[in-house]
């Protein structure tokens, strides 16, 4: 059977980066609502502070969760640069894998380390040490994502290098840590990563509520940290993806005057072809408009609700819309993948390499296995995630068995337990 191995190359890299960047979302955002729950609680007295310990250890318990099968995911994407795309580390390889570096070496090894101390450190560690063990958490994990997306800028938008023997050489690394489709991206993606953690929140505690819980101070204060997060980041979202526009490839605007005279300029350059990015990355952009614009309208709802505790526990409509919107934020952020990447095409790196000149010279044979293996592995782990999710959330605070189980009481010979310990 006839096929096209760069297109089944392509078809494979976007189903597995695809899904990875739905765990990284929720779990950047996770980590910071965790991280300053954790914080509240740790000032906090008294039965708020009890209340507030409790809900840090179920959410990031689910946190914990997310992040697992995130690493593999992430390691499983990676692959696939050596296997499918050896052109690309030949000639690009020296820039691109500098920031990869960086996040592997800087970010990701601390990251990890620390989380393991957090996640065994509970009652063993003094609770300010504790506390501060999960912000190193989520500021690493922001750093890990600063990195990653500065090597996926650089492909947008090539900056700080020169070709010398036939391959990219790094000579200014200000350049490439500050090109703005990297920055505003972090931006957006940072933002992006609360507003999906944000959804997240509020659709599990829907849930509860909507069930009619005993647990219900518990999920009154998650429902409203939820729709907090929903509502700060729902407009900084669009505004750092909106700012991204001034820096877009002339192509991905299509056949406009800017977008034909670049593909005049490129066709002298590289010879006869269509350099204008198919019709699929308009289609993300409508999509992803329109999934943010549905979000803002339950951001307007949750913001007349959140001053009033009543409604956030007796509006089961108000729960099921909130059920219902949980994946709207992940809807979002694959149709801006979408536009973002489908958008660059033809080009691997823009204006410097062709998608096709960066495949792997491989078997067409190894291609489709390749294909066939990284796809259902991608396939299994996404499952066995959202199995665990729903099968954690559903059990409730009851159910946590990250650290030590709170107290329910006094031990007898004891002096009451008036704060949490960490």
């Amino acid at each position: 059977m006839d096929f096209d191995p760069l297109m089944l190359a392509r078809v494979q890299f976007a189903l597995t980066a695809g899904t990875h960047f739905l765990f990284v979302a929720l779990t950047l955002g996770l980590a910071t609502l965790v991280a300053l729950m954790q914080t509240r609680a740790t000032l906090a007295r008294g039965g708020a502070a009890v209340v507030r310990a409790r809900m840090v250890r179920f959410w990031g318990q689910l946190y914990v969760i997310n992040y697992a099968v995130g690493i593999v995911t992430g390691l499983v994407m990676e692959f696939q640069f050596g296997l499918n795309w050896g052109g690309m580390s030949s000639l690009v390889g020296e820039v691109f894998g500098a920031p990869l570096a960086m996040e592997t070496i800087a970010a990701f090894f601390i990251e990890s380390t620390f989380l393991g101390l957090w996640i065994f450190g509970w009652d063993r560690l003094n609770r300010w040490v504790h506390l501060g063990l999960i912000w190193v958490v989520t500021l690493t994990a922001y750093a890990s994502a600063y990195f990653i997306l500065v090597a996926n800028g650089w492909l947008q938008r090539p900056v700080g290098h020169v070709m010398e023997g036939g391959s990219a050489r790094l000579v200014d690394v200000g350049a490439l840590l500050g090109n703005p489709p990297a920055v505003l991206a972090f931006g957006h993606v940072l933002f992006g990563g609360l507003l999906t953690a944000g959804f997240f929140m509020a659709g599990v505690s829907a849930f509860h509520l909507l069930r009619r819980t005993a647990e219900v101070e518990f999920f009154r204060r998650s429902v409203r940290v939820g729709l907090v997060a929903v509502v700060a980041s729902v407009f900084p979202v669009v505004v750092f993806g909106g700012m991204q526009f001034a820096y877009l490839q002339p192509t991905k605007g299509g056949a406009t005057e800017r977008g034909l005279a670049e593909q005049a300029g490129f066709v002298q350059r590289f010879g006869p072809g269509d350099y204008l990015p198919p019709g699929l990355a308009t289609v993300g952009e409508v999509v992803m408009m329109a999934a943010w614009l549905l979000m803002t309208l339950v951001a307007v709802a949750g913001l007349v609700k959140l001053p009033f505790g009543r409604w956030l526990v007796r509006g089961r409509v108000f729960h099921v819309v909130l059920l219902v919107a949980v994946p709207l934020p992940y809807v979002a952020m694959l149709a801006g993948w979408v536009f973002r990447e489908v958008g660059r095409q033809p080009w691997m790196v823009y204006g410097v390499l062709k998608t096709e000149d960066a495949l792997s010279k491989v078997d067409p044979g190894w291609i489709i296995a390749s294909f066939v293996v990284f796809t259902v592995l991608m396939a299994v782990l996404t499952v066995v995630n959202g199995w665990l999710l729903a099968r954690f959330a559903r059990r409730g605070p009851q159910g946590v068995q990250l650290g030590a189980a709170p107290p329910a009481g006094p031990v007898a010979g004891s002096a009451p337990a008036l704060t949490p310990t960490f």
